[in-house]
């Protein structure tokens, strides 16, 4: 019989089913939900507190929890079981392909880098976007950024991590500075390999093309704020996702 830490009494899943704040639930419940895994909060064999439960304590709606515990069955993690001693368990805490077990050494060896070059975007890409926004583009400039981000919805998955990033250059490149654009090639080129190695997740694609356009309608209606909420809150959810993957 398996027995799951009690988050009323339980220090660590106390701190794992703490509330979702902010605007990228699915991401954040996600990288919760494998942060428990990888730190023992719920164990490999053990299952996860019940699905009401769970989405009271981390105040999401259990849709959100649904999409979160389905995107992780699908990455390997957990496995659900039904009759009267079904629920969801944990699978692996490792599941990842050798690929993503490479890209987690070089996040631990990266150490605190990681950390600042996620900071470091959040604060040069939003940046850009809306200087993008507020920029009078010519209209080959406009179609470039609707030609790339028609590219960036690419789901194969040997090329859509290409055109994702040419897709954020383009957003740089159409801010009009260099210095931008330099610093925005650099985070990427940083954090590359670790983006590359999250797992494929259908609604963490879907919730990613879903912000690259809000990005790119902003700019194309010189709306420098809109700009730079959307590309925070897309910084924020693949932050979050990096951190609750990769690291541990």
């Amino acid at each position: 019989m398996t027995i799951v830490a009690d988050a009323q009494t339980d220090p660590a899943a106390m701190a794992m089913w703490r509330p979702v704040r902010g605007g990228n639930a699915f991401e954040i419940t996600v990288a919760r939900l494998v942060q428990a895994i990888k730190l023992g909060v719920v164990g490999v064999g053990e299952r996860l507190p019940a699905e009401r439960e769970l989405a009271e304590k981390l105040r999401v709606s259990r849709v959100t929890l649904r999409e979160a515990i389905a995107a992780l069955r699908d990455a390997g993690y957990l496995e659900s079981r039904r009759g009267r001693a079904g629920g969801t368990f944990v699978l692996s805490t490792s599941p990842a392909a050798a690929s993503s077990q490479d890209a987690g050494q070089l996040a631990r060896e990266m150490g605190d880098a990681l950390h600042d070059a996620l900071d470091f975007r959040r604060v040069v890409e939003p940046g850009a976007a809306a200087l993008a926004a507020n920029r009078a583009m010519p209209a080959t400039d406009r179609q470039h950024l609707v030609t790339c981000l028609a590219a960036s919805r690419d789901r194969d998955p040997a090329t859509r991590r290409v055109s994702d990033s040419r897709l954020h250059l383009a957003v740089a490149a159409a801010s009009g500075s260099q210095s931008l654009a330099a610093a925005v090639a650099d985070v990427q080129l940083r954090l590359d390999k670790l983006l590359a190695a999250i797992p494929v997740i259908k609604r963490n694609l879907d919730h990613s093309d879903a912000q690259h356009a809000q990005v790119i309608d902003a700019i194309l209606a010189g709306d420098p704020g809109g700009a730079r909420a959307a590309m925070e809150e897309h910084c924020d959810g693949t932050a979050e996702l990096l951190r609750g993957l990769l690291v541990y």
